[in-house]
Formats: C-alpha cells, sequence, structure tokens
C-alpha cells in the first residue's frame, strides 16, 4: 500500500463521513484525492474495488501485536491480545468505520458481504494463528478456533458498536480503551486458560 493509495482511501473515508454512500462516486473521490479517474479504475476496477480495498484498509489496523510464536509465554499472549482489542475498539469507534459500517448495513445486499469478507471475518482470520500458537505452547485449551475468536470478540465489543451504530454519544478515550482490552483479555484467559492465570499477569 503506497502511500498515494493510502490517501486516496482517506478521501473514500472523508467523502462517506461528510456526505454518505450517494456521494461515493468515482469523480468524486477523483476530485478529493487530486487524481483521475484513469488512475482509479486501473488501481480499484470499479465502486465495488474501491469499497473493498478501503474496507481493508480499515481492517489492517486491526493487528494482534507481535510475538515470537516458539517462545509464546502467558505475558506475550496477553500482550497480543489487548493489542488486537485495543485495536478493535479504536477502529469500531472513529467516525470513518461507523459511517462505513452505517451504509453497509443500509446497503447490505451490495455492500454487506464486502464489509463482512475484509472486515470481520479477514481479522479473524489475522487473529486464530495466535489462537493456534497459544494452544500448542499449553497457554489455552479450546476445540474450535473460530468459536475461541467468536467469543473474544463478543467479550472485547459487548454492545459498544451497536451503540455507537445507533448515535449513542460514547467516550472511548485512551484509558477507557486499555481498561476495556484488558478486561475483555482476562475475561477470555479465565474461560479458555490452560492453567490459572491470575488478572494482569505477566
Amino acid at each position: 500500500m503506497t502511500e498515494r493509495r493510502k490517501a486516496v482511501l482517506d478521501a473514500v473515508l472523508a467523502l462517506l463521513v461528510e456526505k454518505g454512500a450517494a456521494a461515493l462516486t468515482m469523480t468524486a473521490v477523483a476530485r478529493r484525492a487530486s487524481c483521475s479517474k484513469e488512475t482509479l479504475y486501473k488501481w480499484f476496477q470499479d465502486r465495488d474495488g474501491l469499497l473493498t480495498a478501503t474496507v481493508r484498509w480499515q481492517a489492517s489496523q486491526v493487528r494482534a501485536g507481535a510475538y515470537d510464536r516458539h517462545h509464546l509465554d502467558v505475558g506475550a499472549l496477553r500482550e497480543s491480545l489487548e493489542a488486537f482489542a485495543g485495536g478493535w475498539l479504536r477502529v469500531i469507534a472513529s467516525r470513518t468505520s461507523i459511517a462505513l459500517n452505517r451504509i453497509a448495513i443500509a446497503q447490505a445486499e451490495t455492500l454487506g458481504g464486502i464489509v463482512l469478507a475484509n472486515g470481520r471475518f479477514a481479522i479473524g482470520e489475522r487473529m486464530k494463528p495466535l489462537l493456534a500458537d497459544a494452544r500448542e505452547a499449553g497457554l489455552l485449551a479450546f476445540e474450535d478456533a473460530e468459536q475461541a475468536f467468536r467469543t473474544f470478540f463478543g467479550l472485547v465489543g459487548r454492545d459498544v458498536q451497536i451503540r455507537l451504530l445507533l448515535g449513542e454519544p460514547l467516550v472511548l478515550d485512551e484509558a477507557a480503551i486499555a481498561g476495556d482490552a484488558r478486561r475483555a483479555t482476562d475475561q477470555f484467559l479465565a474461560l479458555y486458560g490452560a492453567a490459572k492465570m491470575p488478572a494482569g499477569a505477566g
């Protein structure tokens, strides 16, 4: 992802926040990003391709942190889980993410699949290797990685995203995000930890 393409995707997000999906045309994006429509079609093929890239760009900010799979311990696992939780909360609380998800809901037949495939499902696939490595290291105990991920995802998000989408002015500053990430991690380890892990261990 070059800086120039990032600027184009940032322009897409800005248009969605300011004017909604109806204003999202290749012409409008080209004008906002100061590039040609020909360049947009070359990079993204069409409007759906542009939206797909935009969702991927948003979702790429949610990561499980860096860790050494050959030396994974409780501390590294906790740090990685909290990094994922904090990243996801920051993304869903952003004005751009709220606007993008509202549009996907309103146009579920056309955009819903794009957001699911390149948002929620893609994030899950990035997270599952950490869970598998933690199980192999004897830190977690579960039978199905998808079910374990969904549990963690639910513990992190709770009802926050739906409340944001419905317009509640929730305050999610860095202190609140860090606290929520830590709480979700503690709860997840209490459910799936292979050995007793005190809160804040590591």
